[in-house]
């Protein structure tokens, strides 16, 4: 082989492997590992116990006492575990734990559960809650339980178009769940038909604010699953995203463009307001913010199929 032959074919190798690597290219979301996270004291209000609650957040590894709304900076995740401050009664509601995978490698742990709330030591209260977490903020604290997106800035900025959500994950579905519990904590327990599913999807939008502030978008890409049934760790998982018009492949995901069901944000007044999905934007258009969801039910809230527990590790963009 010449010098030039020789040459030609280790350009040849290299830019193969250069192409393969870019193809293959995984980049985790940050702190998409879950081995950090902060554990944080509520004390709740004398009239539902006085016992304080612990609630854990992704982030530092570190301890924060004291009823007060914390979201750590540079910390793109938030849970569903929340400080909720309700009529002057304060209360704490965690349903996502860090869980010990390995001995040296923690993942995140979705339970779909019972909070039991004892008011005055004499009545009852069951409200089911299915762990969830999200790219974005809680708004704490809690003052309502109306519309949950309302409470959350949904979404962080981001401007790559990578080709799918890639995780770490196992289900742990109770043997015989073939329904679902609605509990509100007020009326009692309802059964309904039907098990509940652990969900992971992602969205690509493209948002811009109109003069009166509102906030607008249209859909760049949709990717998601619903995982229906017990799993050992299934790793390295990937969940393809679709580019352009996806409401054939994904009407469990369709476009939200009213008020009732629009996920929210911040705009340029520092006003937190609804995301109006006005369209499905073209195959080729550039994102400004991603939405990433998990979760241990894909229903409505206070609905969910109790046991049924999703954990997640290493989430990452592939491109």
């Amino acid at each position: 082989m010449t010098f030039l032959s020789f040459r030609n074919a280790l350009i040849s190798c290299l830019l193969g492997c250069l192409t393969t690597q870019a193809q293959n290219n995984v980049v985790k979301i940050a702190y998409g590992d879950f081995d950090h996270w902060t554990t944080r004291n509520i004390k709740e209000s004398v009239v539902i116990g006085g016992k304080q609650h612990t609630l854990y957040s992704v982030g530092p590894d570190k301890t924060v006492d004291g009823n007060k709304p914390y979201h750590p900076a540079g910390v793109p995740w938030s849970t569903s575990n929340v400080y909720a401050k309700v009529s002057g009664v304060t209360k704490g509601s965690n349903a996502v734990y860090p869980f010990n995978r390995t001995p040296t490698n923690r993942c995140a742990k979705l339970c779909t559960q019972f909070e039991r709330v004892k008011v005055l030591g004499l009545i009852n209260m069951d409200v089911m809650v299915a762990g969830s977490m999200f790219l974005g903020r809680m708004i704490e604290p809690i003052t309502s339980t109306s519309n949950p997106y309302r409470k959350m800035e949904m979404g962080i900025p981001f401007t790559k178009r990578p080709d799918a959500l890639v995780l770490d994950y196992m289900v742990d579905m109770p043997a015989g769940a073939d329904s679902r519990v609605r509990a509100t904590g007020f009326g009692g327990k309802k059964t309904l038909p039907g098990r509940d599913s652990a969900v992971a999807f992602i969205i690509l939008q493209r948002r811009w604010e109109e003069p009166d502030g509102s906030l607008h978008a249209a859909r760049v890409a949709t990717g998601g699953e619903l995982f229906r049934n017990g799993t050992h760790w299934v790793n390295g998982h990937k969940i393809p995203l679709t580019y352009g018009d996806t409401s054939a492949k994904y009407k469990w995901l369709p476009l939200r463009s009213d008020k009732k069901n629009a996920y929210w944000a911040y705009n340029s007044k520092g006003d937190l307001v609804p995301v109006i999905e006005e369209k499905y934007d073209s195959p080729d258009a550039t994102p400004t913010h991603l939405i990433v969801m998990l979760s241990a039910g894909n229903g409505e809230p206070y609905v969910g199929t109790p046991g049924l527990t999703f954990y997640v590790d290493n989430v990452a963009l592939a491109y």
